[in-house]
């Protein structure tokens, strides 16, 4: 027989003492106990698990059976009492091996082991690199032209972007490229963000033959097939060389719009110029040449840029400065200037590209195309067209087309057509002429009196709502905007806002309930003025939510409210009286793109061509969370 201590699974035991298996889970005592089990070997089952066994020494067990009854019954007193010596011995010694374990348990436990250096192991998703600045320098050694996108998760371009970077991913997987695709969180990378000078999201930088002092910077479009021309570009020559008449000819002939350079010598920094400029339109076709007959043939005698087209007037020459050299950014405005019909006419495939010629003045003509009379106004307007090229962006408008959203922008119907309406796309002034005639002559005329400043803006209003006072939050209007907002005796805090501004809607109701707070207070009126029915003469709104706060006295500065959009901040900069709340966290920078001085004007505009699409391909999201 063995006698068995007892004693809770932890801490676990030390050698010599052993564990024992036990077939089914026991209640485990809390304190120690012995019990007394067969010896092993017999058959007998074996101590519960967790319990320690400990050999007992002969003169401690009973006699063995051999002896008689006399004999057992007389050591029975003595059995009794050495039972109870050696129970009361062995619980004490179990509480100090207890106390035991756990010394020598603290003095063994190992050390947490040492981390080692983060691995630099590249992974993908979707066959785009996930980089860190623990694998970053793996990824330039090992790809030789790497694209990188900068961005953020809460970014709303970036996410407009995701399934075009992916796609476009897979498009030079497919083509066993050598081009590949990488992503970094900026807001979880921010040593490498600032490393690039990323300063808005998504920022995309092309890294070649593993430099990293100087990345360049992405200026395609934004979709899958776009960045793919862009990226191939870069890879192979990015104009075709010719050497005889029958290439260039064949060149011309390939394209509706094909750009020569024509320079004596193809290693100057003019040609360089050139294929530099070469490299980012990769939506146009370009040729480059320095051979005599050449130059004779298209009547050159000095290093010129030819666009050529099939339309209008077939070819335009953009001579290089003999002194000064080819200007990039004169030549970049000449391309995308002549590129662009002299009139064009506005659709889903040309919004994007009248946006972005970067003609400010725009001239449109509204016309129904389904009716003849209106069709024939088209030679007049195209008869003037040339005179303000690159001055005037020449547009036609199907109002019997897709196109109420530009009726609506401009505040027309269709049944104003035909018309004339002129507007300058930096400060979205709009112009009406004064004459419904429309002529070569009429046209040229309200052109060049915009232009002088001979007509002053037209600006739109609504019509005062009859219960614009009666709710908590004042409607404002143009034709009653100065009455109200110029009361020397009211301190003003006004909202100008775009229906379809997302941001705009999301403040709404703190608008509101600012309003409520203050309606009892005679001298503050919240106020808001739908911005893209109504016009000021005073200011121009850049963006939407734009907040402004007219002070009560006389020789009041407007002030621009730049702070957090809450209930609270609102309430003390009212309480202050026009005094900006210190931000609470000012590391943090303003809202992303979509809010008011973030986006500027173009947000109007993006209304005008219908589609924000266009627009928000050149916005960044600045580094700050929304």
């Amino acid at each position: 027989m063995h006698l068995v201590e007892i004693v809770p699974r932890l801490p676990p035991c030390p050698a010599p003492l052993s564990l024992r298996a036990w077939p089914q889970p026991q209640p485990i005592p809390l304190w120690p106990c012995l019990i007394f089990a067969p010896a092993p070997g017999t058959g007998a089952q074996q101590p519960p698990r967790g319990s320690r066994s400990l050999a007992v020494p002969p003169r401690y067990l009973p006699p063995p059976p051999s002896l008689g009854h006399r004999h057992q019954a007389a050591l029975l007193p003595t059995m009794r009492l050495n039972s109870l010596l050696l129970l009361f011995l062995l619980t004490v010694r179990a509480w100090a091996l207890d106390g035991e374990e756990g010394g020598e348990a603290e003095a063994e436990a190992p050390e947490e082991p040492t981390p080692g250096p983060p691995s630099d192991e590249l992974v993908e998703e979707d066959d785009i690199l996930v980089l860190t600045q623990h694998n970053f320098a793996r990824a330039l050694r090992e790809h030789r032209y790497l694209l990188v996108e900068f961005y953020a998760p809460w970014c709303g371009h970036c996410r407009a972007l995701a399934p075009e970077y992916t796609k476009a991913a897979s498009l030079l997987k497919n083509e066993s490229s050598e081009l590949k695709l990488a992503k970094v969180d900026g807001p979880a990378e921010k040593e490498l963000v600032e490393e690039f000078g990323v300063t808005g999201y998504p920022d995309l930088k092309f890294f070649r033959d593993g430099n990293r002092s100087h990345p360049v910077l992405f200026t395609g479009p934004r979709e899958a097939e776009g960045i793919v021309r862009w990226l191939k570009r870069r890879l192979g020559p990015s104009a075709t060389r010719l050497e005889t008449e029958a290439e260039a000819a064949q060149l011309i002939d390939s394209q509706d719009i094909v750009i020569i350079g024509f320079f004596k010598d193809l290693q100057d920094e003019d040609a360089a110029a050139f294929l530099a400029i070469a490299e980012d339109a990769v939506d146009l076709t370009f040729g480059l040449t320095d051979r005599p007959e050449l130059f004779q043939k298209y009547g050159l005698s000095k290093d010129t840029v030819v666009l050529f087209k099939k339309f209008d007037e077939g070819r335009a020459d953009f001579p290089v400065d003999e002194e000064l050299g080819l200007d990039q950014a004169d030549l970049s405005h000449f391309l995308v200037v002549h590129s662009m019909h002299l009139v064009t006419e506005f659709n889903s495939q040309t919004s994007s590209k009248i946006f972005e010629v970067r003609i400010l003045n725009h001239l449109l003509l509204f016309i129904n195309q389904t009716l003849s009379p209106h069709k024939e106004l088209l030679t007049g307007f195209q008869e003037a067209a040339p005179l303000f090229r690159g001055e005037v962006l020449f547009v036609v408008v199907d109002v019997a087309g897709e196109n109420d959203h530009v009726l609506q922008y401009f505040g027309m119907n269709a049944t104003d057509a035909p018309t004339l309406r002129f507007i300058n796309v930096e400060t979205t002034k709009k112009y009406v002429p004064n004459t419904g005639e429309i002529t070569a002559a009429s046209v040229t005329a309200f052109c060049q009196d915009v232009l002088s400043g001979k007509i002053k803006p037209h600006l739109r209003s609504q019509e005062i709502p009859a219960d614009w006072d009666q709710k908590p939050v004042k409607v404002l209007v143009g034709k009653n905007f100065e009455q109200v907002v110029f009361d020397e005796s009211k301190k003003v805090f006004v909202k100008f806002y775009a229906p379809w501004c997302t941001h705009c809607k999301e403040m709404a109701q703190t608008w509101e309930d600012l309003a409520e707070k203050y309606k009892d207070h005679e001298d503050i009126i919240i106020a808001e003025l739908d911005s893209t029915a109504n016009e000021l003469e005073a200011f121009a709104i850049r963006g939407f939510p734009t907040l402004k706060y007219f002070p009560a006295g006389p020789g009041r500065k407007v002030i621009e409210y730049k702070s957090a959009r809450d209930l609270e901040t609102f309430s003390k900069f009212l309480d202050n009286d026009g005094v900006l709340p210190e931000p609470e966290n000012p590391e943090v920078p303003l809202p992303e793109a979509g809010t008011n001085e973030s986006k500027g004007h173009k947000d109007e505009l993006c209304e005008y061509w219908g589609s924000l699409a266009p627009c928000l391909e050149n916005h960044l999201t600045p580094l700050g969370p929304p």
